[in-house]
């Protein structure tokens, strides 16, 4: 089945006008948009659900109204603003590009594809979604909803990345291209779902491929998922009098610039408590003796699995200092949520401290 571009477009856009939901980065209908609002909400939006994106997006705007806001911002409150949303090299490569855009453009975020692109963090999606939305740039987008709805149209158990943006870049051109791409996104959203589509609120059913052959449940083909690589960690929480020890990660190392507890990974046969006074000696310079074990905190990144052993550890001798960290700082107990910390880190603070977080 040969794809009719000029039908799909039409009735994508009047489903789109009828059914479109009311978010908070959207423009109302035949209203300008802000090109702000847009690129952060395309930022938060990378693998995380709308529902989960619609309070920080709010609370965001509220504390980094404008560009400039953001762009003089220190690092520690950006990422405590996006504390909890994950994925936290994107709230760095935002905040960097972000500034770049107030040093070099004027303040402005720039309208020209190239420019655009060439900012931290910004990639092919990224652009073509704030090109098209914002500016109204026929500028084609393929996110995880705007593949699964190609597949179906196509009936394509495992689609080529390239032949799915040649499709977005054939649907685009017209009227209102940043709203098509809205539509499609949408639609694949709310419809179009990965599992159980509701296919008869679909505007284009009758021009999708995989709804004639009744393999849409099917398409794409799911992907077997390949087991994650798992690490064994040993967390010292070090406590001097009421206050307990923090480090900064380094910018460039998994959830960098996220304050957190020191640790390292386990070797072989190693004890928890040995691995915790080895993290202590070769991050911080600094001899600790482990103590009680505190609590077990698992957590799943993208990559890999982490299991976080943490264990009440006293200073022996020396001052700790940042070897192999950014930054370190003693923090009293009653102000340890002031800092930006990924969710396991809170987790375990929750568990080891005398204060609840919030």
């Amino acid at each position: 089945m040969s794809l009719d571009f000029p039908t799909l477009r039409s009735r994508l856009l009047a489903w789109y006008d009828a059914a479109r939901r009311d978010l908070p980065w959207r423009a109302a209908p035949g209203a300008a948009s802000d090109p702000y609002h847009v690129w952060l909400s395309e930022v938060m939006l990378q693998q995380t659900r709308v529902e989960t994106v619609r309070p920080y997006y709010e609370r965001w705007v509220a504390r980094f109204p404008t560009v400039q806001a953001l762009a003089a911002a220190p690092l520690d409150d950006v990422l405590k603003a996006w504390e909890g949303l994950g994925y936290y090299r994107r709230a760095r490569n935002f905040h960097r590009a972000v500034q770049e855009v107030a040093a070099r453009h004027g303040g402005r975020v720039p309208g020209e594809p190239e420019a655009f692109r060439a900012l931290p963090g910004v990639g092919r999606y990224t652009a073509g979604a704030v090109m098209s939305i914002a500016f109204g740039r026929e500028e084609p987008v393929v996110d995880g909803n705007v593949r699964r709805v190609f597949a179906r149209w196509t009936d394509d158990p495992a689609p080529a990345v390239d032949a799915q943006w040649r499709m977005a870049a054939a649907l685009v051109p017209g009227e209102r291209p940043g709203d098509v791409n809205q539509a499609v996104m949408e639609l694949g959203a709310t419809v179009c779902t990965p599992r159980n589509p509701r296919c008869g609120a679909c505007p284009v059913r009758d021009l999708c491929a995989a709804f004639a052959a009744g393999t849409q449940n099917e398409r794409p083909a799911p992907k077997k998922a390949k087991p994650l690589p798992h690490e064994d960690t040993a967390v010292p929480v070090i406590q001097r009098g009421g206050d307990v020890l923090l480090v900064r990660r380094p910018v460039a190392a998994r959830l960098g610039g996220m304050w957190a507890f020191p640790q390292a990974i386990r070797h072989d046969a190693e004890s928890v408590a040995a691995a915790a006074e080895r993290a202590a000696a070769e991050g911080l310079n600094v001899a600790v003796r482990a103590g009680e074990a505190l609590a077990s905190v698992d957590h799943v990144f993208t990559h890999v699995r982490a299991t976080y052993h943490a264990v009440r550890c006293t200073v022996v001798s020396g001052e700790p200092r940042a070897v192999r960290y950014d930054d370190v700082a003693w923090v009293p107990w009653a102000r340890i949520g002031d800092y930006a910390l990924p969710v396991a880190q809170k987790r375990i603070a929750a568990l080891a401290g005398p204060h609840p977080l919030a």
